[in-house]
């Protein structure tokens, strides 16, 4: 059996964790991006993205909340790290948009509070990681 070197090893123990950690740093992102004192959408837009979620999951799709995907990468400046390798996003083809749906000026609202809410979701994962790496090391 061939053994795992010592980076391997942490990157295999640090992607089983991957899914806890991504799990927890959604619930904390949408709580400080859209349950504040200072919410980055109004309750309508936020009640429109559910709606556009419902809608999609209905259709058969994935809808939005859940769809954004991480990833461990290495690299040259720390160890390990995190990257969010799918931004969810609502497209022309969406089922809100178009006749009846949503303008351009609230889609793009929408899409670059969803790009925000997966950004920061990856650095709350982040965060876990460096946090597993240290204890790792010790």
């Amino acid at each position: 059996m061939v053994e795992l070197s010592d980076e391997r090893q942490l990157i295999v123990r640090a992607e089983s964790k991957l899914q806890q950690w991504t799990n927890r740093a959604r619930m904390e992102a949408y709580s400080e991006l859209f349950e504040s004192e200072e919410p980055i959408l109004t309750v309508e837009e936020l009640q429109l993205l559910d709606a556009l979620d419902s809608a999609l999951e209905r259709q058969g799709g994935d809808g939005v909340w859940g769809t954004d995907q991480y990833g461990l990468h290495t690299g040259s400046e720390r160890p390990l790290g995190v990257v969010c390798v799918y931004h969810p996003q609502i497209t022309e083809d969406s089922v809100l948009s178009g006749e009846d749906g949503i303008d351009d000026e609230t889609e793009e609202r929408l899409n670059a509070a969803l790009w925000r809410y997966s950004e920061r979701v990856a650095t709350l994962i982040e965060a876990e990681l460096d946090e597993f790496v240290r204890q790792s090391r010790r």
